[in-house]
């Protein structure tokens, strides 16, 4: 695939928009089984049905998607998707007026339909808006804004549903009552964003993209079936989306039922989590960028500790002004940020052996909040964001390296159908969880991160079957 260089700011502005709307779509979602485990009175695993109803749509939807991208475009692929989100988001108004967990669960599929449609599209054009060498680079920036979205999420969440709700920590003090207040408190948040998608679909309708050129030839049908890395790769994908999903779907809960935090506070540590990808994606996009300055890059990694500091600060406020900031949590989020960057280094740029590192990591992390507990395990569990932060990136642009157009959109729709990681691993945590305890939820995840630990160092290798 080929640029055009005069419309390539646009191309990288209007889906750089695109990753930020599903990225605050994805964990809107998954952040919500916290409520709604709430509103339905329901065991764990039931709650985390939701993140099911979710991401089961990739499996479903991603191979068509990918199709449809060859047969009507990018553009008319991502208005599509913003259409079905809006759709997907007012059907949670009469949802929550009922209340229907049956139709949260359609509500949900509808939304994550959308979403399918506007990933399948975004991540093959963007790695393919620029030279192949820079494609980790951008896929980081822009994972990077979809991870601005995904750090607000669980702070809207915790502002419009559980702000003065005062669920009790104690789930058998849980009543009716409670629930019925939470599910009041639902539907503004979804009719919000179904007003600012259906108004992006009309501005998309509006402008003209940048056009990638196909390059295949006449009569010519290519598999990406034969290569090993994109397989791999797509397995990869379920395994990072299932433990990133997983940890999220159970943070609030963990945190409420182990650690006695109200789930107000806790959704703020949930955004915390996400925070991390978003510092993360930013720190990579810094490093495996074409900057050649040392001391600009260096520049940027100051602002992006800054902006760790100041997110984290807010997030886990208790009101909106300044002197309400919890800038002791900040502080230690920044701190943990600059470890994360430090470890960076240990990849030297290059993205497998940056993924590698921070899945060894990130299993490692996991375990730890397995047998810690207190201050220990909740600053592990919200640390391992911060080591998801490249992984999407970094393995979808190793699984897509050297194809070409016509590859590029059929390996997409694979590698994004495996998504469904984020339909099966939530629930497997959420049972065990039930079970023996939520500590022992996170040995799923850190089984995940080995897998991935694997790919970075043997399984990315381009070779043929």
């Amino acid at each position: 695939m080929e640029q055009k260089n005069s419309n390539y700011g646009m191309g990288m502005g209007v889906f750089g928009a695109v990753f930020f709307i599903f990225g605050f779509a994805t964990t809107f979602i998954i952040t919500m089984t916290a409520p709604v485990k709430a509103i339905f009175d329901l065991p764990e695993w039931t709650a985390q049905l939701l993140s099911s109803a979710f991401f089961v749509t990739y499996p479903i939807l991603s191979i068509p998607s990918g199709k449809l991208v060859s047969r009507i475009g990018y553009k008319w692929t991502v208005i599509l998707g913003l259409l079905l989100m809006g759709i997907g988001s007012l059907i949670f108004w009469p949802a929550a007026k009922i209340p229907s967990f049956p139709m949260f669960l359609v509500a949900t599929f509808i939304l994550a339909a959308g979403v399918v449609f506007l990933q399948v599209a975004a991540n093959p054009y963007v790695t393919a808006l620029g030279p192949e060498s820079s494609a980790s680079s951008r896929l980081n920036l822009t994972q990077a804004l979809n991870s601005v979205a995904t750090m607000i999420a669980p702070w809207i969440i915790s502002v419009a549903i559980f702000r003065g709700l005062g669920l009790p920590a104690d789930e058998s003090k849980m009543t009716a009552e409670h629930g019925l207040a939470a599910a009041e408190r639902v539907p503004l948040p979804f009719i919000t964003m179904a007003i600012i998608v259906i108004a992006v679909a009309v501005i998309l309708f509006l402008i003209n993209l940048p056009k990638l050129a196909n390059n295949k030839k006449e009569g010519e049908r290519k598999s990406v079936w034969k290569y090993p890395h994109v397989l791999l790769g797509a397995f990869g994908i379920f395994a990072y989306v299932g433990a990133e999903v997983g940890n999220a779907g159970l943070i609030v809960n963990y945190l409420r039922f182990s650690g006695g935090i109200d789930p107000e506070k806790a959704s703020t540590y949930a955004a915390i989590y996400w925070g991390g990808a978003m510092v993360g994606r930013f720190f990579g996009a810094i490093m495996f960028s074409e900057i050649k300055s040392q001391a600009r890059k260096y520049m940027l990694v100051i602002g992006v500790l800054v902006l760790a500091l100041i997110s984290g600060a807010f997030v886990t406020a208790e009101g909106f002004t300044i002197d309400s900031w919890n800038f002791s949590a900040g502080q230690i989020f920044a701190v943990v940020a600059l470890v994360n960057f430090l470890i960076m280094q240990l990849g030297r740029g290059n993205a497998a052996r940056t993924l590698g590192v921070f899945a060894i990591v990130a299993a490692a992390l996991a375990l730890i909040t397995t047998f810690t507990t207190g201050e220990v395990a909740l600053w592990t569990i919200i640390s391992i964001g911060l080591f998801n932060s490249i992984m999407f990136p970094n393995i979808f642009s190793l699984a897509v390296k050297d194809l070409d157009g016509e590859e590029m959109a059929s390996a997409s729709g694979i590698i994004n159908s495996l998504v469904v990681g984020g339909a099966v691993i939530p629930p497997l945590m959420g049972a065990i969880a039930d079970s023996v305890g939520y500590t022992w939820a996170f040995v799923v995840p850190a089984i995940c991160y080995l897998y991935i630990f694997f790919y970075a160092v043997k399984g990315h290798a381009i070779r043929t079957n």
